[in-house]
């Protein structure tokens, strides 16, 4: 998620002016306790200050949760988060805008030495949050579809351009398509739930999707477009014969949402599902110890997992200027990934929680920001 490049990057930057702190700088080295579950900083006491954010639209209903949850933890603690998109926020956090982002998509190589210009020591990717990118649609009469790679591929390509084209018919050869135009919606802004939707279509229908996995939608495939998760959502629920790709969280009970292929089985879209296919998932190679970015499995053979699943992480500095923000980011993301803290964002968002291995590693990542020397 990220675009509208110009005027979110300076409504960020003005929101990071506010901020107590940026990443940075150049300060006596120590390390923070901040590690408990609830979010308390070192040796028990709450922590304080604000603590600013930007990024993923698809975290919008967690982060509410987890400021919340935060908050009422630490009374002299506030978060601010704004869902700008996964791109202005990582571009916030380079440009020190804001003290975290959140984002859809790990961080660039390109990206982690450019942050080296705020954060000293460098950044880390630590994953918060897992959830299905769901294949929604309003169809009338229709709630229940299959669709396989090929046939969702095409359909954002433009070459399938009706609910009773031929391809549909074969993924469906019970249902009652109606004889109606496909209108297929994707984000206008530079998304990192485009980027997840593109990569499993690259790789899942590599002979029909020949454009690499990118955040910016290819503008030769045209279709209609809106900003953000919300954005494709309302446009889809308010246009008939029209499709899209978003969060699973923000798809409400109005829109049908498709089961996708997965070996010689249909996949239906849900947490658990989407938690197996981030299991069979592996740690990129060539990066730091500690920073936690996934190759994510889109052709799985296990049919309990469905491969249209983003991870959405919390992008933080290794090192910060001072031990406040230091003792600040480190019980926030603490409590992020705590079991309490999953919970609340499940309770609030629908996603699937972090498995034990990866709360384990983020825990140990996050153990190790500290004040930059």
């Amino acid at each position: 998620m990220k675009f509208v490049r110009v005027s979110q990057a300076a409504a960020v930057l003005a929101v990071g002016a506010l901020a107590l702190t940026a990443c940075g700088s150049d300060n006596a080295t120590g390390q923070a306790g901040g590690s408990s579950a609830a979010g308390s900083g070192s040796a028990g006491s709450s922590v304080s200050g604000t603590l600013t954010g930007s990024g993923a639209s698809s975290q919008n209903a967690a982060m509410d949760a987890w400021k919340a949850g935060f908050s009422s933890a630490n009374s002299g603690a506030t978060v601010q988060y704004s869902p700008d998109g996964s791109g202005a926020g990582r571009k916030a956090f380079i440009a020190g805008a804001v003290q975290f982002a959140g984002s859809d998509s790990a961080m660039k190589k390109e990206e982690l030495e450019s942050a080296k210009k705020q954060c000293t020591t460098g950044a880390l990717d630590i994953p918060a949050y897992i959830s299905p990118i769901a294949v929604a649609f309003n169809v009338p009469g229709v709630k229940e579809l299959n669709l396989a790679p090929d046939t969702i591929a095409k359909i954002f390509r433009g070459q399938v351009k009706n609910w009773n084209d031929a391809a549909i018919k074969a993924d469906n050869p019970d249902a009652q398509l109606p004889d109606l135009a496909i209108t297929a919606v994707h984000r206008s802004d530079d998304s990192g739930t485009t980027t997840n939707f593109t990569d499993y279509l690259n790789k899942a229908a590599e002979k029909v999707w020949t454009d690499k996995s990118d955040g910016v939608w290819p503008s030769a495939l045209g279709g209609e477009n809106a900003k953000g998760t919300q954005g494709v959502v309302k446009t889809v629920t308010d246009t008939e014969g029209a499709i899209t790709y978003a969060d699973e969280s923000a798809i409400g009970g109005t829109l049908g949402k498709a089961k996708v292929k997965v070996g010689d089985a249909w996949v239906d879209v849900t947490p658990e599902a989407a938690a197996k296919a981030v299991e069979l998932s592996s740690v990129q190679e060539g990066r730091e110890e500690h920073d936690i970015a996934l190759t994510l499995d889109r052709t799985p053979t296990d049919s309990s997992a469905y491969p249209v699943v983003l991870v959405s992480y919390h992008v933080v500095c290794s090192s910060y200027k001072d031990q406040k923000t230091v003792d600040l980011v480190k019980a926030f993301e603490n409590y992020v990934i705590s079991e309490q803290g999953q919970k609340d964002a499940a309770d609030s968002a629908g996603n699937a929680p972090l498995s034990s291995k990866l709360s384990e590693q983020a825990k140990a990542a996050i153990a190790t920001i500290k004040v930059a020397s």
